[in-house]
């Protein structure tokens, strides 16, 4: 089931022209990754400060369709998609209260060992997360 991340455009997120800043938007659907990575019980803390593994981003594609604003109430929904056993990516849709769609953006994420910095297989908590928030 994909999950629903709320939020309030705040002033830190605007640039000059008064509108969200381009790279805000990525810092916007983390916050929406990280609290539905916290809502399916797993531990952040223990989760990014891992010493066996990491996963970083290593794809990020925004799609901007309308401008957003300081105030703007927002909703990111965010859809996950395994692409191997070391892969997977996240799709978040930018919506209006009214779910008018205003942006859209991916992330592609692969999981390393630390230590080799080469792929691994996901742990297992994120198998659960993933089947947990696929297919929006």
């Amino acid at each position: 089931m994909p999950f629903t991340y709320n939020r309030t455009i705040r002033f830190q997120d605007t640039d000059a022209a008064g509108v969200v800043y381009f790279a805000n938007v990525l810092a916007i659907c983390h916050e929406a990754y990280e609290e539905s990575l916290n809502v399916s019980n797993i531990n952040l803390q223990l989760f990014f400060r891992n010493n066996d593994f990491a996963i970083p981003i290593v794809h990020a594609s925004v799609d901007f369709l309308r401008p957003m604003f300081c105030g703007d109430r927002i909703l990111i929904n965010l859809s996950t998609n395994q692409l191997n056993l070391q892969k997977f990516e996240i799709n978040y849709q930018i919506l209006t209260p009214e779910k008018e769609i205003i942006s859209k953006a991916i992330t592609k994420h692969i999981c390393i060992d630390l230590n080799t910095r080469t792929r691994k297989e996901l742990p297992s908590e994120i198998i659960h997360w993933l089947h947990k928030t696929d297919s929006l």
